[in-house]
């Protein structure tokens, strides 16, 4: 099984999830902006991907800064209360198989956590070819 932690709004997001259907998984779609977080939810996923509240602190395109969490006197704690009122401050898309937890930025990061890929040539929304003709992986 496949979840990921999506933004429908987010351009990466998008793109991970199109990876991950692509390569004919159907994942489980968590938009946490609608749902939002628990503490629980958000120390397992931050524990199993190897992250902290200030690591998967979303800074940009979101109320970080006007809230002060970018000082360096700020918690982990405070910021982790912070993500519970303001979902939109977890990066995403967060996704979790099998293969392990991982905040899949940049999109092509999510390739490590499956066992098949879309077939190639695949590109991003943006163009950018993420694997080529042959099946393979493209270096960035």
């Amino acid at each position: 099984m496949i979840v990921i932690h999506h933004n429908p709004e987010c351009g990466t997001s998008r793109n991970v999830l199109s990876v991950i259907q692509q390569a004919g998984y159907e994942p489980v779609i968590i938009d946490y902006q609608q749902q939002g977080w628990t503490k629980p939810q958000l120390l397992g996923l931050f524990a199993a991907a190897e992250l902290t509240p200030k690591t998967a602190l979303r800074v940009t395109k979101s109320p970080a800064k006007e809230l002060g969490l970018l000082e360096d006197n700020v918690s982990d704690e405070q910021i982790l209360a912070a993500m519970l009122q303001y979902p939109i401050l977890v990066n995403r898309p967060i996704v979790c198989t099998p293969k392990g937890v991982k905040l899949c930025r940049p999109s092509e990061a999510v390739l490590d956590l499956l066992d098949k890929w879309p077939k190639g040539p695949f590109s991003k929304e943006d163009g950018e070819l993420i694997i080529d003709s042959h099946n393979q992986r493209v270096s960035t």
